[in-house]
């Protein structure tokens, strides 16, 4: 035992890395079940083509293939999928039937002994296409008569309309209206670890292990794609190297593994590739919206105009029709009016599914708000910061019933910004900016404010403290990298007093825990957690009615301290931590009616989601010769009400940062005219490097979230949101002496460099 020791809040090192430095993980390739065969996907190189004709017969002549599969020979249904109410959903087939309608969808399945047969197998399937045009511009596929989806009707998946207050007479009453089209491109997850997935057929139960973020949601999938019972499919999440949104979704490959398992009597196993993963994996943000926002000379936003047109992509996945909403939803971000008309508009076309990427949602939103905000402040010669500030909810308004409808549970925004101004030495940046450019050097200051909604659902959670005092935790929620089940231990080591390597966590087995609703919309912690709280509060609540028992007290005369429970104001009337546990597991010491042992399950709810916020600062330099953006560094502030633990806090927030800079100056999938992929490889598909990330300063404030018991709000999104209009607005503001008013992402050294020279040749 620790003596006198409060784990929660304190930076510990995280207790699932060791075994995984030493690589002693088990990820999903790692797997290997006896007498496995192994699956090659056949995947369309037309974006839009009719299937004519399948030829496996060169394929099944290599030594080790199996069979050869279409979807003739399998005959699965759709892929599950849902969406909001009036959605017109696409189902994706687990194999192309008759018409493919994106790059890389799946046409047939090769199954051989070795996974480098199935590889060469697929190869040689032989497969005739009779091609046909593609609509690869969702604003053209809202215009042109053509159809992704002939039973359809309509290229549009749904047309949702957000509507406060009058904004037509705003708008004709306004001093000062800006208008902008911003785009969000489009951007793969690219996780460490590609998809993947393994199934088993045994006495009538199919046991699945796969790298998924939500092996619940995967198992009901997977039943009601095959017909089964959920009770017949057992999911099993190994060691899952980063998720970022798409490993939420249930994809054809997992329906198409997992019927060929018990069809051909033997585990099957598909693993991604990193082609695969960059042409067929869910990728995410692709919208353009026009905005209109109507203001007063000091900048206070009056009002907002907006038409977002989303481009999801071929089928509805899981998450597709989901995350364009939630752009809408967060329209308003941190800012305070009270007129909005905004149209968000789902457009299929013939790409990748779109879905889920860190944020899903919300990044698009906040950078819409972010480059807005500052294209306000340049048109009327205001510091970027002030206008911020005067449009900031104030924090006596919470809880805030915002324009779009949402409920902010907490929040304090002009807080954020002071604190990060004053660490980032605002006011000295600025006159160093000035002087740098009177030597001609192109220093920029990109700010932005942002709030995220986040944390659904609810959780299960069990505890069960052994014998010996070790402690077992069962949770539903699924983590797959950022270090939860030390925050879990924290948890549980806090109220038992029990220290957290003591602590094991399970999760990620469908049959250990029944039920639960995953990793996604950082959740883990504020539901996960407060699930978890409120378990070992039941374990604690049995553990004083034993102690009292020994100690012939009443339960609320009794304290814990230094590793014992005492009789307040008699301190050597104690008994250990080790000694009540102990009892807990010998009937003829335990009070009447207790049954022996410490095992408690607890479920939490949450009922309004909760509203991470904060501010960040970016520094660039540009070089005006070659259009480089040097990212000089980097100050946040976030809020993510109370913290279990800092050091996981600041992970998410370096590994958000990241991929902020990823999406603002470097990442873009692009199809050409004819729907192919021109960037299917990470030679053609750049990622940010350790040379391209600037010197992170990472402060926060604290504001609890009243809505669950932990006061915490969730934090694995936030950097992502807030960071990409950071980077952008700390470009453009380098660029401000150009004349440069607005780029769309990504700013690479091109872009920047044409900018400049269209300015120069002016």
């Amino acid at each position: 035992m620790v003596e006198g020791t409060r784990w929660m809040g304190r930076r510990i090192r995280r207790i699932e890395d060791p075994r995984l430095i030493r690589g002693q993980g088990t990820y999903l390739d790692d797997l290997a079940l006896s007498r496995t065969l192994h699956v090659g996907i056949v995947r369309s190189p037309h974006a839009h083509a009719r299937i004519l004709s399948v030829d496996g017969s060169a394929a099944r002549s290599i030594p080790g293939v199996v069979q050869v599969f279409t979807a003739e020979d399998l005959d699965l249904p759709d892929v599950p999928a849902t969406g909001p109410k009036g959605a017109r959903i696409a189902r994706h087939p687990p194999l192309a039937r008759g018409v493919v309608r994106y790059v890389g969808q799946p046409v047939a399945a090769v199954v051989a002994e070795t996974r480098a047969a199935a590889e060469d197998g697929a190869t040689l399937v032989s497969v005739a296409y009779e091609p046909r045009s593609a609509l690869t511009d969702p604003l053209e596929a809202l215009e042109d008569g053509r159809l992704v989806h002939e039973e359809l009707g309509t290229n549009v998946a749904l047309r949702r309309r957000i509507t406060a207050g009058d904004v037509d007479a705003v708008f004709a009453q306004a001093p000062v209206v800006i208008r902008q089209r911003l785009r969000n491109q489009r951007v793969a997850g690219v996780p460490m670890e590609p998809r993947g997935i393994v199934a088993l057929w045994d006495g009538g139960v199919l046991t699945v292990w796969a790298s998924t973020q939500v092996p619940h949601d995967l198992r009901d999938g997977i039943a009601e794609a095959l017909g089964l019972r959920a009770s017949q499919v057992r999911v099993i999440t190994p060691d899952v190297g980063g998720g970022f949104g798409v490993k939420l979704n249930l994809y054809p490959e997992d329906v198409l593994i997992s019927a060929l398992a018990p069809l051909l009597g033997r585990p099957v196993k598909w693993v991604e590739s990193r082609r695969e993963s960059l042409v067929a994996t869910a990728q995410g943000r692709d919208q353009v919206a026009d905005f209109e926002v109507a203001c007063d000379r000091r900048g206070r936003i009056l009002g907002m105009r907006a038409r977002i047109v989303a481009d999801i992509g071929a089928y509805a996945l899981t998450t597709t029709l989901e995350v364009p909403t939630l752009t809408g939803t967060m329209l308003q971000g941190p800012y305070r009016f009270e007129h909005l008309d905004a149209e968000i508009v789902e457009v299929y076309t013939h790409k990748t599914p779109a879905g889920a990427y860190r944020g899903a949602g919300r990044p698009e939103a906040t950078y819409y708000l972010e480059r807005l905000v500052d294209l306000v402040a340049r048109e009327l010669g205001l510091d970027p910061a002030e206008v911020r500030w005067r449009n900031f909810i104030p924090k006596s308004a919470f809880p805030y019933r915002a324009t779009t409808g949402v409920r902010y549970d907490s929040g304090d925004y002009r807080r954020a910004l002071n604190v990060l101004l004053e660490r980032a030495d605002y006011r000295g940046l600025r006159e160093e900016q000035e002087r740098l450019r009177r030597e001609g050097r192109y220093m920029g200051i990109g700010l932005s404010t942002y709030v995220e909604i986040c944390a659904f659902g609810w959780e299960v959670a069990k505890v069960r403290v052994a014998e010996d005092g070790s402690i077992v935790v069962f949770t539903g929620t699924s983590p797959h990298g950022q270090g939860d089940a030390t925050g879990f231990a924290q948890i549980v080591a806090e109220h038992l007093r029990i220290p957290p390597e003591r602590v094991q966590v399970v999760h990620g087995d469908t049959l250990a825990i029944p039920h639960g609703m995953g990793t996604g919309g950082s959740r883990t912690l504020v539901v996960g957690g407060s699930a978890i709280l409120r378990a070992t509060e039941k374990v604690r609540r049995k553990m004083l009615r034993i102690a009292a028992h020994l100690l012939e007290a009443r339960p609320d005369d009794l304290e814990i301290a230094d590793g014992a429970f005492r009789v307040r104001g008699v301190p050597d009337r104690k008994v250990t931590v080790e000694e009540v546990v102990q009892a807990a597991y010998q009937p003829r010491k335990l009070p009447d009616g207790t049954e022996p042992g410490l095992e408690e399950t607890a479920t939490f709810t949450i009922r309004s989601a909760t509203f991470p916020f904060g501010a960040h600062l970016c520094v660039v330099e540009v070089d005006p010769e070659t259009g480089e953006v040097r990212v000089v560094r980097y100050v946040t502030v976030d809020d993510c009400g109370v913290v279990i633990n800092p050091l996981l806090v600041e992970g998410q927030i370096h590994g958000g940062i990241c991929q902020a800079l990823g999406q603002a100056l470097l990442e873009e999938v692009v199809y050409d005219a004819d729907g192919q992929n021109r960037t299917p490889t990470l030679a053609d598909y750049p990622l940010p490097r350790a040379v391209h990330l600037p010197p992170m300063e990472t402060h926060r404030t604290v504001t609890p979230s009243p809505t669950n018991p932990l006061g915490a709000k969730g934090v694995g999104e936030a950097a992502t949101i807030g960071g990409t209009p950071a980077f952008v607005n700390a470009v453009l503001d380098a660029l401000r002496p150009f004349g440069v008013r607005h780029l769309d992402m990504p700013l690479r050294p091109e872009k920047v460099w044409r900018a400049i020279r269209g300015f120069m040749s002016a």
